[in-house]
């Protein structure tokens, strides 16, 4: 009946309207977090930046005793595992490919927080998983000893070029030679704090909307047939 077609409307429009709320706070806290990488350490604004000098480097006038290296000096990009639509068993283990989440897993094959570089396919693509994760073998993940929340910012604003024109691919070798600055390890401590704050907030957010996502899924079939009352 109409009525209780509006009704169930209503019900499924209060879910969406949540998990749109919380997807735009997602998006500030994001945008906030990038604002203050790109403050700090492009603009070189960073706490107690007036007393500290500037000088020149491969990249231009940077603060004195920070430091350019090359990529592959600092990271690895380790390759990651074979694991088919198939194969993954579900659960609760994100399975990352080239355009981010593809799937679920119940066996991580990388400890998070970690970072996912796509390989193939979407080159260069960066993603953060805040929890354990499965990387296949389009993408590659990061291993490096300086502060990942620094790194994972550090790498969109790098130039990665595709190396196949036929399937688009990310040549390791040649994305190791790209500069990459290091900064002072205090700035990049306090930076890290800081960003670990907002990412927290981040988890908490994507968690509920997951919840809530997957609660409206389950409950849309049952409405409709009748299984749960409105």
């Amino acid at each position: 009946p109409l009525p209780t077609q509006h009704k169930i409307a209503g019900i499924l429009s209060a879910y969406d309207d949540l998990i749109e709320n919380n997807t735009r706070r997602i998006a500030i806290l994001e945008e906030i977090a990038e604002r203050i990488y790109k403050e700090w350490f492009e603009d070189f604004k960073y706490p107690g930046h007036e007393n500290d000098k500037m000088v020149d480097s491969e990249m231009g006038m940077i603060p004195e005793g920070w430091r350019v290296e090359k990529l592959g000096e600092s990271i690895e990009l380790a390759y990651g595992k074979g694991l088919t639509k198939p194969e993954r068993r579900g659960g609760f283990i994100p399975v990352y490919g080239a355009s981010g989440i593809v799937g679920y897993h119940d066996k991580a094959f990388v400890q998070g927080p970690g970072i996912i570089v796509g390989r193939k396919g979407n080159v260069g693509s960066i993603f953060w998983s805040q929890v354990d994760f499965f990387p296949i073998d389009t993408v590659f993940y990061v291993v490096t000893d300086i502060s990942l929340h620094y790194v994972y910012y550090n790498l969109q604003s790098q130039n990665f070029f595709n190396t196949d024109a036929a399937v688009p691919g990310l040549n390791r070798n040649q994305a190791y030679l790209n500069d990459m600055l290091i900064p002072d390890q205090k700035v990049i401590a306090q930076f890290q704090e800081q960003n670990e704050t907002i990412f927290r907030q981040i988890k908490i957010f994507s968690d509920i909307t997951l919840t809530l996502s997957q609660t409206r899924d389950l409950l849309l079939p049952k409405l409709i047939s009748g299984k749960v009352d409105v």
